[in-house]
């Protein structure tokens, strides 16, 4: 899958013609024109024409994770629990329309196994469960640094000679796609020798037609299409298209978060990281640094056949200064991207800055906050999980766990960039003592998050204890009517049940739970609770402390049902770079002795 943005290529390879020995090192050994015409099949440039005859795996990264492969159709998915069938990429906008329903829920994708999966070379294999899935899928190179170049494709039908060792030639055959192009490479031996019948078309991403005379032009061609355009190799699939005029809407509704910067193949991003860019009406931007300097520039935006370019200008951010391709917009995400290796992405914070403190003040001071994540520097304190804060008149804080609490002093600020803060001062709880920038205001959920440190805090509020929703009392009352054991659980694909055999759960009044192991004579403390989340899900939050083999149940599990003295839950991992995972867990009440 590419995105475009458009250069004359022809142009290029005229002066590459001239100029591509004085730069050479920075890229492979390619033929020159004056050579032999044969080519060798472990060569350079016979890797460059394999890598462009690649199967594109990246167009279904959305159920896969995987750009270098993609899943035959059709297969089925069970998409947030709904199963449907995909029978072509089309099909794919379902899985979209179904994760697009609710903004901020936890999409999840179940594939149904057996499946068939088409590689890079265009082999074809059978993959029986998601354990081999993820096996392949850790192999891929993500981000448009894979082998496979998707900036150029040849315009078939190719006519390829074979050659014997004195360079006579031997036969000739005439490939007509891409798959018969890899299947002829797959068949010749490292030091076989072929020719191409030249001239060859080549057609560039944007639809411009070339052509290639001999083995030096078609090399530098693929050369310097490489990077000419964004993959896409990624797991955004809402690249929908969009307007100039939505565009420049867009840019002045709210200020924009800078989260990554890379210019000329350098990263950038810790230098800009969380500036913040105000665009206005007349054409004016001001970039505000972490110190509150402000920094003056100008924008302006122009279509082309090829999309919408943002042209930015300043005196100071030199490194903002190009005609940026704009390659995505949506969900509080814009992308830019530009030729030579520059992108530039940045999130839309409409009510984090400038925003009157007494706003989030009154908010938290409103109802109970109870934790759903917290990160310090970049480790997860899972042992906080659904511990609850009471934000209290003359800056006093809560928090605790049913059975302890802690306390301490907070307050809501601005910083240098007009950013709202919160600040926790708690001395016996340092895993929250920090000054929280907002990342995400709303009236049930709250998300702190300085992601350069790996800083993260994410509250759902809870009033009156859930108290006035019936499926949260029944689910309550019914967890709170007798002992209970595990009959189930199973992490991915590994059921791990008969770990947890002979350990009985009893979940107590106030959010206490009490876990003992039978045949030890030890019990272990732990935290539950049931409440509606922010998206309407029903969550069982459940917190064994620091527990080992307990510790494997602690999350805040998606309630599925109750069912003949069971209740069901279920947890969709959502690490970063790995394939989503589902985990299940199963109580089973312990009947009464009559």
């Amino acid at each position: 899958m590419k995105k475009f943005f458009k250069y004359s290529l022809q142009t290029l390879l005229l002066v590459a013609a001239f100029s591509f020995n004085a730069c050479q090192e920075a890229f492979e050994e390619l033929p020159q024109p004056d050579e032999q015409q044969t080519i060798n099949a472990s060569s350079s440039t016979a890797k460059l024409i394999e890598n462009t005859a690649s199967y594109d795996g990246s167009f279904d990264n959305i159920v896969d994770g995987a750009s270098c492969f993609a899943l035959e159709f059709p297969y089925s998915v069970r998409a947030n629990g709904v199963e449907i069938t995909i029978e072509s990429k089309e099909g794919l906008h379902l899985i979209e329309e179904i994760f697009d329903e609710l903004a901020d829920d936890e999409d999840f994708l179940e594939i149904i196994f057996p499946i068939v999966i088409t590689l890079a070379d265009f082999t074809e294999i059978e993959i029986a469960g998601i354990d081999d899935l993820r096996e392949l899928a850790a192999e891929c190179v993500e981000g448009g640094e894979d082998d496979d170049i998707e900036c150029i494709d040849f315009v078939y039908p190719i006519t390829i000679y074979t050659f014997d060792i004195n360079e006579v030639e031997t036969g000739s055959v005439t490939v007509e796609s891409d798959k018969d192009l890899r299947t002829f490479f797959a068949g010749l031996d490292d030091n076989d020798l072929i020719g191409i019948d030249f001239p060859v078309a080549m057609e560039l991403y944007d639809g411009e037609k070339i052509e290639v005379r001999n083995n030096a032009e078609l090399a530098n061609a693929i050369e310097m299409a490489k990077q000419a355009c964004d993959e896409d190799d990624d797991d955004d699939y809402n690249d929908d298209d969009f307007t100039q005029e939505r565009l420049e809407n867009l840019l002045v509704e709210c200020p924009w978060l800078i989260h990554e910067v890379i210019r000329d193949e350098v990263n950038q991003s810790d230098q800009y990281f969380e500036y913040v860019m105000n665009f206005t009406e007349d054409g004016g931007v001001t970039v505000k640094d972490r110190m509150g300097n402000s920094l003056m520039g100008g924008w302006s935006t122009r279509v082309t056949d090829h999309g919408i370019l943002l042209n930015l200008e300043f005196d100071v951010l030199v490194d903002f200064n190009l005609e940026w391709f704009v390659y995505e917009i949506g969900e509080g995400k814009i992308k830019l991207y530009a030729e030579g290796g520059n992108r530039i992405i940045m999130h839309s914070v409409c009510d984090l800055f400038d925003t009157d403190p007494n706003t989030l003040r009154e908010i938290l001071k409103e109802c109970s906050w109870v934790i759903k994540k917290v990160k310090n520097q970049g480790e997860e304190i899972d042992r906080l999980l659904g511990y609850e804060f009471n934000f209290l008149p003359e800056g006093i804080v809560t928090l605790g766990n049913g059975e302890n609490t802690s306390e301490g002093t907070w307050e809501i600020t601005m910083n240098e960039q007009g950013r709202l803060v919160m600040s926790i001062t708690m001395g016996s709880e340092p895993g929250v003592n920090f000054e929280w920038p907002l990342s995400d205001l709303r009236n049930d959920r709250l998300k702190f998050k300085v992601e350069e440190i790996g800083y993260e805090l994410v509250l759902q509020r809870v009033c009156d204890d859930n108290a006035n929703d019936g499926d949260v009392a029944e689910i309550r009352t019914f967890m709170m009517d007798g002992d209970w054991i595990v009959a189930e659980y199973v992490d991915g694909e590994m059921d791990e049940t008969e770990n947890y055999m002979g350990y009985t759960f009893n979940f107590l009044a106030n959010h206490l739970i009490n876990t003992t192991l039978s045949d030890m004579g030890v019990s272990y403390p732990g935290l539950w609770r049931v409440l509606r989340n922010s998206d309407g899900k029903l969550k069982v939050y459940l917190n064994f402390g620091e527990v080992d083999i307990l510790d494997e149940l602690t999350e805040d599990w998606e309630f599925v049902s109750i069912t003949d003295n069971k209740i069901i839950l279920k947890d969709v991992s959502d690490d970063p770079g790995t394939m989503e995972k589902v985990s299940t867990l199963i109580f089973q009440r312990i009947p009464t002795t009559p």
